[in-house]
């Protein structure tokens, strides 16, 4: 039988850009940058979602090494994606409004073979949630309260 979780979390936003997020026992902002109208209060929604995957993969990996007694001294990672700015402006219909494909570089602290590391990462790619759901499709419903 599955052992299903639900996360939840409030959000409020601003007169300009900035939102208030609540997270648990957390205050989160996200923001813009003050060259795009905001208040550089916390990072932007995409900046977010690469630290969301970022820190997914290093939860993950850190719950493998401790299930497979690997000593795992610590990973750096650098995320990146592009969008078309155009797009999520308004002034463009030419492409999608999300980022066309995310980067992931991986360095992996650990006395483990290049073998050994690339299947440790592949298993890490089957179990973080955050990645499933950027590579999968993942309903999202908005509605009114």
């Amino acid at each position: 039988m599955a052992k299903m979780k639900t996360v939840s979390i409030e959000a409020k936003s601003d007169e300009k850009f900035k939102v208030e997020v609540k997270a648990g026992n957390h205050t989160l902002y996200v923001d813009q940058p003050t060259t795009g109208g905001g208040t550089d209060a916390g990072p932007n929604p995409i900046e977010y979602l690469f630290t969301s995957l970022a820190g997914c993969i290093a939860t993950v990996a850190r719950i493998i090494a401790s299930q497979k007694r690997i000593k795992l001294n610590g990973m750096q990672m650098k995320v990146e994606g592009t969008f078309d700015l155009e797009t999520m402006l308004g002034k463009s219909k030419e492409n999608r409004a999300g980022i066309a494909g995310i980067n992931v570089k991986l360095s992996i602290d650990a006395d483990m073979s290049k073998e050994e590391k690339e299947a440790f990462v592949h298993e890490i790619e089957s179990r973080c949630p955050v990645s499933d759901n950027l590579a999968n499709t993942t309903p999202i419903k908005v509605e009114l309260l």
